[in-house]
């Protein structure tokens, strides 16, 4: 077995990780993304509208953005939490291999429990309580790649995260279809699939070297964080990642009701799985295409932009000509745009950290970015479509939000 993943510690420079991480490591970390794309966004996607739809149909849409905004919250408080105590564990086990291992458990619990509910107030409380678990899973996934993986590979390592997004969805979607589950039976096989994944790097990863720092007090930590938001480089790439993401998951968040209400199809859930496939193809080379050849140029900048702008044409098209057919065209394109900028912005956000001791807090203020808006799109976009905007209305955001992104990433003048 590859030495990276037996011996007790990888030793880091001042000037970050030198040695190359091998393709059995490259895949046991893409496995594990695999698992936390499909417990996190199969319920988003399709689990939560289907359960909300059978509790309160006639308030579906209020509930699911309420549902949405609680467990937003909790996770934009999580985040940064999270990963500032992992920078500091310590334990025999390891720090980032304890926040990953831990986290997962509680994320896998919390989607089952989340599963067995049958009240709109049981399903918020639920969810919101597997955010903890996902914010803790997060912050020793993502602090691995600024701890172990050397520049030169984090576009490629960064398709490793956002190549299995969409496949995630679609396994999971196409399982519960398959199958004909019942929503606990669902909630389970996902759970169980995201222990599964997660083992493999769990047990065979190992730390790297790093000096022992103070317990972390909260005046200290609400101090960093704002000395992290402080930092020019750093607030314009956070700035850029929110809308993008956000405007991401206002394209996406109602997709199921979009098909429902607004288009009327007649089999939403087989036109969902249809658009989900050719949002994911379109994903997958997408990232695996950006994010080789950033490595190759050495350039970020115009990857991410241009990415961003595809996300942009997808939402004016949909809000101009609302079908079934250009919504599989729009989805192609918020696939590939939504994959080549994720590869790429994930590699350029390790670029700009302002500490290297304090990665994984750092990166769990990035990952707010991330995670926080595919939680308070439902809030947003409700409130557009229950206020008689509509869907054409939700989709020109969805364009205008993902075009700013692409504006603020040149701000960002330290990374090519």
């Amino acid at each position: 077995m590859s030495t990276e993943f037996t011996s007790s510690a990888v030793a880091i420079s001042s000037h970050g990780p030198a040695a190359p991480v091998s393709r059995r490591w490259t895949a046991a970390f893409s496995l594990v993304w695999f698992g936390y794309w499909m417990a996190n966004l199969v319920p988003l996607q399709l689990l939560l509208p289907q359960q909300l739809q059978l509790i309160d149909p006639e308030h579906k849409v209020t509930d699911f953005a309420l549902v949405n905004a609680a467990s937003g919250l909790v996770v934009l408080i999580a985040l940064p939490v999270c990963g500032a105590l992992c920078d500091r564990s310590r334990n025999r086990f390891g720090r980032r291999r304890a926040w990953l291992g831990g986290g997962a458990l509680v994320f896998a619990a919390g989607v089952v429990i989340t599963g067995e509910q049958t009240t709109v107030l049981g399903v918020t409380v639920a969810w919101s309580a597997t955010m903890l678990g996902l914010s803790a899973a997060t912050a020793g996934l993502t602090a691995v790649i600024a701890d172990r993986v050397p520049e030169r590979q984090r576009g490629l390592i960064s398709s490793a995260i956002y190549g299995p997004q969409a496949l995630g969805v679609v396994v999971g979607i196409a399982m519960v279809a398959a199958f004909s589950l019942s929503a606990a039976r669902a909630y389970l096989l996902i759970a169980v699939l995201l222990i599964v994944c997660a083992l493999p790097f769990v047990f065979f990863y190992r730390e790297v070297a790093h000096q022992a720092q103070h317990v972390l007090g909260l005046r200290t930590m609400v101090t960093s964080l704002g000395r992290s938001l402080k930092n020019r480089e750093f607030a314009w790439a956070f700035g850029a990642r929110l809308l993008v993401n956000l405007a991401n998951s206002l394209g996406t968040c109602y997709a199921l009701y979009f098909l429902i209400d607004g288009l009327q199809v007649s089999d939403p859930e087989t036109s969902l799985l249809l658009i989900t496939v050719v949002y994911l193809v379109a994903g997958l080379v997408a990232t695996a295409i950006a994010g080789v050849l950033s490595d190759r140029l050495g350039r970020r900048r115009i990857f991410v932009a241009l990415a961003a702008l595809l996300q942009a044409l997808a939402g004016f098209l949909l809000a101009a000509f609302p079908s079934l057919s250009m919504d599989i065209v729009a989805s192609a394109l918020m696939g590939g745009g939504f994959g080549a900028y994720m590869a790429v912005d994930q590699a350029l956000i390790t670029q700009v950290l302002p500490d290297a001791e304090s990665r994984a807090k750092d990166l769990g203020i990035m990952n707010i970015g991330a995670l926080v808006p595919p939680a308070l799109a439902p809030l947003i976009a409700s409130v557009i479509i229950t206020s008689g905007l509509g869907y054409p209305v939700l989709f020109a955001t969805v364009g205008v939000g993902a075009a700013i992104g692409a504006v603020l990433t040149y701000q960002v003048r330290s990374v090519r």
